[in-house]
């Protein structure tokens, strides 16, 4: 079976970096009815942190954010891979981007069981169509 590539909006959302947080804000986006494909969390400077979130109806999430008084950034895109788990997949999908001179931001792999794993990918937007075209070939 071949690899799937979709490309996927993304939001971020930047909260304090404090125990909490960003349970405070999944919840209120649950209780929303937003529901997500992916989420990244990580320390950003200061005593901040940042939230990007992969929603599966983005005018949802967009709608539910205002509500919620999120303070969200700009659409972004990135890049949905899934495939048969097979040793060095994101090996060579990074040398293949490399290779076209494309830059990965930022990538979270793992196996989701029964021999598949899933991916979102982080490419810079000027790239981002380019590199999911790579990683379907």
């Amino acid at each position: 079976m071949p690899d799937t590539v979709a490309l996927v909006p993304y939001f971020t959302i930047t909260v304090p970096n404090k125990t909490g947080e960003g349970a405070k804000v999944l919840a209120a986006l649950k209780d929303a009815g937003v529901s997500l494909i992916g989420l990244w969390g990580y320390p950003v400077k200061g005593k901040k942190a940042q939230l990007d979130l992969v929603p599966v109806d983005p005018k949802a999430f967009t709608k539910a954010a205002k509500k919620l008084k999120l303070e969200v950034g700009p659409k972004l895109t990135a890049i949905a891979w899934a495939g048969e788990d097979r040793l060095g997949a994101a090996a060579d999908a990074a040398a293949k981007l490399s290779a076209a001179g494309i830059g990965i931001l930022a990538v979270q792999v793992i196996c989701s069981g029964e021999g598949r794993f899933g991916a979102l990918v982080q490419i810079a937007p000027s790239d981002v169509k380019k590199a999911a075209k790579l990683l379907s070939a």
